[in-house]
């Protein structure tokens, strides 16, 4: 009997991540390392060695796997970065710094939490900024001139010392891929510019930075983070996410910022209960809101909703209904001046839609009555605007989808439609797999001639 394969940590390192690339392509060939070996002119022992990230890859090497596992060069891509770039600039930067820890985000006693860790991912070392550079979404890099396509807002090279201007770059920046990704999903040519961004972002903190400007930084890498994280989960891409999740909420704990952590674990915990993993969204939401005497009455409501949805998908009505009524009356105490810029979006239409969807749960798993959360989701498709058409979209297909499955498919098929005229326009996994449900709520109703077209226009849509 074979003995199983070690389990891979991508997120450990470079070589980890490059590792685990190289064995989930051979698996998807259907390759085990004895039969690629001979195939890319490699000991099956080498093969091994690379995955677990023991040993380094050729570029020669890379390349002929990339030649016979077909995966479009990726692996070629990354060496450069996980082998040869990164390597280059590691040794640049120890010759210039000497001794000193370069290249970590250090976590200091009496940051926020003291001596706790400040990785979401429970990891208890410092993050190492360099092996962003290898992990952050190098498999979405297309083979186009992305330098040219991100110059206009991002340097090529960073400067020699951290002035003013650079962080203000990262925020102008973080609001341009924002905007982008809530008018037309995190795919796509969005994915490419956010992954661009933060490598770029990440860079900067290698820099010397005067000591007045390195909490300003810390918050402007953060921020970025966090748009970046929230894109590539919107992608799919969830392994570069909690990547830039994770070095979001390093920076915003040495930036001592409580509002940007919050907002890191809220994300945390929307992609975990996404991905079926509703226990840990709702420990990820719990962490949120430590010290929540510390958070503005908007940035509690955003974590309770988190919760609500977390209790939603576990079927906990008791629980959900509990954390609705929590976010309501945080909402209701809400004071858009109290709040950071960046929680503008928090609107009524975002905490009715955040809500809905906690209850939309509860209708499907547990047969309460779709009333209130019907109500809730009419209430955020009225609200967002075309900024925010991927909210629209998605609040508009739930609410299709309630009504196909416990009200009126000629209703439902109206909703459906307005729905898939904003959901059109977007490059959104979440929203695409909004739809796919819808279609097969729809399904129960396929003689219904609306509702037949309703179906149609869904299949050409998600082809397109």
């Amino acid at each position: 009997m074979p003995r199983p394969e070690k389990q891979l940590t991508p997120d450990a390192s470079p070589r980890d991540w490059f590792g685990h690339e190289v064995r989930y392509w051979r698996k998807r060939r259907g390759h085990s390392a004895s039969s690629l070996g001979p195939l890319v002119q490699a000991s099956p022992s080498l093969i091994e060695k690379v995955e677990k990230g023991q040993a380094s890859c050729r570029r020669d090497l890379a390349e002929r796997l990339d030649e016979v596992l077909g995966t479009g060069g990726v692996l070629t891509r990354a060496w450069g970065m996980v082998y040869g770039e990164a390597e280059k600039r590691r040794r640049e930067t120890e010759k210039n710094a000497g001794p000193a820890m370069e290249g970590t985000v250090q976590v200091h006693q009496g940051r926020i939490l003291g001596g706790e860790t400040s990785s979401p991912l429970g990891s208890t070392e410092p993050v190492d900024r360099r092996a962003f550079l290898a992990n952050s979404s190098l498999a979405a890099i297309a083979s186009i001139d992305l330098a040219a396509l991100v110059a206009p807002t991002t340097p090529h090279e960073p400067p020699t010392r951290i002035r003013p201007k650079d962080i203000t770059a990262v925020l102008n920046v973080a609001e341009d891929i924002y905007r982008r990704d809530n008018a037309h999903g995190g795919g796509g040519i969005v994915g490419v510019l956010a992954s661009r961004a933060m490598e770029w972002a990440v860079r900067l903190l290698t820099v010397p930075c005067p000591e007045q400007l390195r909490a300003p930084l810390y918050t402007a890498v953060a921020r970025l983070g966090v748009v970046v994280g929230a894109s590539h989960f919107d992608a799919y891409a969830h392994d570069d996410a909690r990547i830039a999740f994770k070095i979001a909420a390093d920076c915003a704990e040495e930036a001592n910022d409580w509002h940007l952590r919050a907002k890191v674990f809220s994300f945390l915990a929307r992609q975990a209960i996404w991905i079926g993993d509703p226990d840990t969204g709702l420990t990820y939401a719990e962490k949120g809101l430590v010290r929540a005497d510390r958070l503005t009455p908007t940035i509690q409501a955003m974590l309770h909703t988190a919760r609500a949805r977390a209790f939603g998908k576990m079927g906990d009505i008791g629980g959900a209904m509990s954390a609705v009524g929590a976010a309501d009356d945080a909402f209701a105490r809400s004071n858009p001046q109290d709040d950071p810029p960046w929680m503008a979006y928090y609107n009524g239409a975002q905490h009715h839609g955040d809500t809905a969807h906690a209850l939309y749960d509860l209708v499907l798993l547990k047969d309460q009555d779709p009333g209130q959360a019907s109500r809730r989701f009419e209430i955020a498709i009225e609200g967002h605007d075309d900024a925010y058409a991927r909210s629209r979209a998605i609040s508009g297909t739930k609410l299709a989808s309630l009504l196909m499955a416990k009200g009126d498919p000629h209703q439902a098929t109206t909703i459906g439609h307005q729905a898939l005229t904003d959901a059109g326009h977007l490059t959104s996994r979440r929203a695409a797999d909004d739809l796919k449900e819808l279609n097969r709520f729809a399904a129960r109703h396929r003689r219904i001639p609306e509702v037949a077209y309703l179906r149609e226009r869904i299949g050409a849509t998600l082809q397109a």
